[in-house]
């Protein structure tokens, strides 16, 4: 099963120059249900929601979302490894809440901060959004090593 995170979504939808692969759709897909919302708010602020309103109906059908319950809510507001933002830590808590449940779960995403938050968690990242051998912060204390 993969989770699927909102960029992964939005970049499908308006064609960027990075987009997931054919192959990503014919797998079981889930997410929470803030994806709807995160990909009507960006649709609408781009002014794109009559452009594009019907496909990204159709991949919201595609997606089983996963409700906001207090179980996901109360694990978003746990400490994360590493910092994450607001939105990224429900959806981490989603995966999480998932990975508990014993479902094998593999993150698609194209937001490095969520990739590298995700792997800290222990939680596998689809091979084609995989970050390129991106180095990881050094742990608390140490420096930097330049190059």
């Amino acid at each position: 099963m993969i989770y699927l995170d909102t960029s992964v979504a939005l970049a499908h939808l308006l064609a960027e120059d990075r987009h997931p692969p054919d192959e990503l759709w014919r797998n079981t897909l889930v997410s929470s249900r803030l994806l709807e919302y995160e990909l009507w708010t960006r649709l609408h602020a781009r002014d794109l929601a009559r452009s594009h309103g019907d496909a990204a109906r159709a991949l919201i059908a595609r997606v089983a979302l996963l409700e906001l319950a207090p179980t996901v809510l109360a694990r978003a507001l746990d400490a994360f490894p590493v910092p994450v933002r607001t939105l990224d830590a429900i959806h981490l808590a989603s995966a999480d809440f998932l990975r508990a449940q014993r479902q094998p779960v593999v993150l698609a995403s194209y937001d490095d901060r969520m990739l590298e938050a995700a792997e800290h968690l222990g939680i596998a990242i689809w091979p084609a959004c995989a970050r390129a051998a991106a180095p990881r912060s050094p742990p608390a204390g140490q420096k930097k090593k330049v190059k």
